[in-house]
C-alpha cells in the first residue's frame, strides 16, 4: 500500500513528540508571553493554540504576559508623554492606572482566546491571592515611581487553579506592604513564579531567535548551554542589548530549581511546539548542570 508521504510525516512527528510528552506529563511549564507575538493576531492565535495543546496532552502550563507596546499606545492615546529611565518605564500614579487597565484588558483577551479553544482559563494579576508582593525598584538610585521588585511569591492561588484544571494567565501587577499597586517587569514576574511553583520549564517568547555566540553570525545560534556556560557567557561581556538581563533571569531561574529555560522567537509560528516536542528545537535551551542534553550529534 502506497501511503501519502505527508500523512506518514505527520505520524513520524507525533512519534517524535512521544518521549517529551511522557517526560513532562503533569509537569508545570511557565510561558512568558511578550514581544511581536502579542500584537500580531495570527501569531497570538498560534501561541495560544500551542499552550492549549500543551495543556491537553498533560502539561500544566501557566502564562505570564506583559503588554508594553499596548501600554505605550494607550499612554499616547490619552495625551501623556511616556518616560523611560535606563530602558525601564517610569510609572507615576496616572501611568499606573493605565498600566493596570491595559494589562487587565490584555489578560481577559487571552482568557477569552483560551476559552474559545476549549480550555478553561482564569486571568489574575499579582494582586490576586497576594501572589506578588514587591518593593519599590530603583535604577542607579533613581526613583522609577510605581515600579516594583518582587520580594515574595505566594503561589497558593496558582496551585488551586491548576488543581481545578484551570489554565492560569497572570499579568505582572503586584502590591507593596501598604497594598499600593506596582508595575513589575514581566520577565522578572515569570522567573519568580517559575521558581515559586518549581516549574520544570520556563519559556520566554521574544523577538530574537535565541542566544548567538556572535550575533552577526546567524549560523552561531546556541541550541543548548548549561547555566554555568551561560554565566560564563554573561561574564565575558560578549552579550549586548536586551539579551543580557534576559539571560541572567534564565540563569537565576535554573539556580533556583527550574530544570530548563527556553529562549524562543515568538515570531515563528508554533515555536513552543517546535522547541519542546522536536529533537532539534529552534531556540536556545539553558539547563541545569545535571540535566541531559537533548541535541546529541551537533
Amino acid at each position: 500500500m502506497n501511503l501519502d508521504p505527508v500523512i506518514m510525516q505527520k505520524a513520524e512527528t507525533l512519534i517524535e513528540a512521544l518521549p517529551y510528552i511522557q517526560r513532562f506529563n503533569r509537569k508545570i511549564i511557565v510561558v512568558k508571553y511578550g514581544g511581536s507575538a502579542m500584537v500580531d493576531e495570527e501569531l497570538k492565535l498560534h501561541v495560544i493554540q500551542d499552550v492549549v495543546l500543551l495543556k491537553l496532552v498533560g502539561f500544566k502550563p501557566i502564562i505570564v504576559h506583559g503588554g508594553g507596546k499596548e501600554i505605550s499606545r494607550w499612554v499616547g492615546k490619552v495625551g501623556m508623554e511616556p518616560r523611560f529611565v535606563g530602558g525601564l518605564r517610569y510609572t507615576d500614579e496616572p501611568t499606573m492606572e493605565i498600566v493596570e487597565m491595559v494589562l487587565n484588558k490584555v489578560n481577559k483577551s487571552l482568557v477569552q482566546l483560551v476559552n474559545e479553544l476549549g480550555c478553561k482559563a482564569v486571568g489574575i494579576s499579582g494582586k490576586d491571592g497576594c501572589l506578588l508582593k514587591c518593593e519599590k525598584k530603583l535604577f542607579g538610585g533613581e526613583d522609577l515611581g510605581y515600579v516594583g521588585n518582587i520580594t515574595e511569591v505566594s503561589p497558593k492561588v496558582i496551585y488551586d487553579l491548576l488543581e481545578k484544571d484551570f489554565l492560569p494567565i497572570i499579568c505582572p501587577v503586584g502590591f507593596d506592604e501598604n497594598f499600593m499597586s506596582y508595575n513589575i517587569n514581566a520577565d522578572d514576574a515569570a522567573c519568580a513564579i517559575a521558581r515559586a511553583v518549581h516549574a520544570e520549564k520556563l519559556a520566554f517568547l521574544t523577538d530574537v531567535e535565541g542566544v548567538y555566540k556572535d550575533y552577526e553570525d546567524k549560523d552561531s545560534l546556541i541550541s543548548e548551554m548549561t547555566a554555568a556556560e551561560a554565566q560564563e557567557f554573561v561574564n565575558s561581556g560578549m552579550l549586548g542589548g536586551g539579551m543580557l538581563p534576559k539571560l541572567q533571569n534564565c540563569i537565576d531561574a535554573i539556580n533556583n530549581g527550574v530544570n530548563r529555560v527556553h529562549i524562543l522567537d515568538g515570531r515563528i509560528p508554533h515555536c513552543l511546539l517546535l522547541e519542546i516536542f522536536t529533537n532539534k528545537g529552534i531556540g536556545t535551551a539553558i539547563l541545569n548542570n545535571r540535566e541531559e542534553r537533548y541535541y546529541h550529534g551537533e
